[in-house]
């Protein structure tokens, strides 16, 4: 019998702190998400930038991206998108060849990729800002 009590004692205390572990998870990526509706992206020069490839990157918890940006005579000519962590945010994928088509980061952000859409914009800033 003490056996038995013993192991539901720790069985029960297992999933406790599986539990709050769950919880910080949860608020740790709430507070990181609702965190970028108040980034702003900047705008680009790209008279200022010569002709080559620049990458950046820009992540906040749980999204992570990083893109290769070739800048031939002062336009984006295409943007690679290296690393994109996404969670639900796939869509956004599309982001890049808004910015080659508009050659502008004043692009809208994809409905139900938001943030996926802000992280992706922000490094394309943080490849082309002058560093």
């Amino acid at each position: 019998m003490k056996k038995r009590t013993i192991t539901l004692i720790v069985i029960l205390c297992l999933l406790l702190i599986l539990g709050l572990a769950g919880k910080i998870l949860f608020t740790v990526t709430t507070e990181n998400l609702e965190k970028l509706r108040t980034i702003t992206v900047g705008s680009l020069d790209l008279t200022v930038l010569e002709d080559g490839t620049y990458t950046g990157s820009f992540d906040r918890f749980p999204l992570d991206v990083e893109v290769a940006v070739e800048v031939r005579d002062t336009q984006i000519a295409h943007i690679d998108l290296v690393r994109h962590r996404n969670g639900q945010g796939e869509q956004a994928e599309s982001i890049p060849s808004l910015v080659v088509k508009r050659q502008s980061l004043d692009v809208d952000t994809v409905s139900g990729a938001t943030y996926s859409s802000i992280v992706i914009l922000k490094a394309i800033e943080d490849a082309l800002s002058e560093k």
